[in-house]
């Protein structure tokens, strides 16, 4: 079943590259008593992930932040490392938490993932955003073409804060 608004955001373990590598980061943890955007990518250095959905958050993050958002997290089911050099080449720090879900299982409890088999990429997550306040989802935008970053982009999320 596909995440809605109302609902709790499930928990989960992903991974974040620090300066001592690797580090577990609690979507729990991550999102109690705090408002945060969370957007889903189908992979990391891919050509819209790349081009147009992260870099719309990292021109917005100000904007974004101004409006009360305490975290900006990036999903992708990729591996912490991958997750940290796109991050890096991107210019991602400190505006935009780098989430590695590299198993899928956050994308699995939020009902998204995206069978890209065809493509020779397995497992991946469908592009989405989510706003989530105190550990309660209230927005959800989903994009049915993963080309394109609309329903989840940073403007969309920016006219729902």
């Amino acid at each position: 079943m596909t995440i809605k608004a109302g609902d709790k955001i499930p928990d989960a373990t992903l991974m974040q590259m620090t300066d001592k590598g690797p580090q577990p980061v609690s979507v729990g943890d991550l999102t109690a008593g705090k408002t945060v955007v969370l957007f889903g990518v189908p992979g990391a250095f891919t050509p819209t992930c790349s081009n147009q959905h992260l870099p719309g958050f990292l021109q917005k993050a100000d904007a974004i932040k101004a409006k009360g958002v305490d975290v900006i997290g990036c999903v992708s089911v990729n591996d912490a490392f991958v997750m940290g050099a796109w991050g890096k080449a991107q210019g991602a720090e400190g505006r935009v938490e780098m989430l590695a879900d590299g198993n899928g299982e956050f994308t699995k409890k939020l009902g998204l993932e995206l069978d890209a088999s065809g493509f020779g990429m397995g497992l991946r997550s469908r592009r989405y955003a989510l706003i989530v306040k105190k550990g309660v989802v209230t927005f959800v935008g989903i994009d049915a073409n993963p080309g394109e970053a609309v329903e989840s982009g940073a403007d969309s999320v920016l006219s729902k804060l």
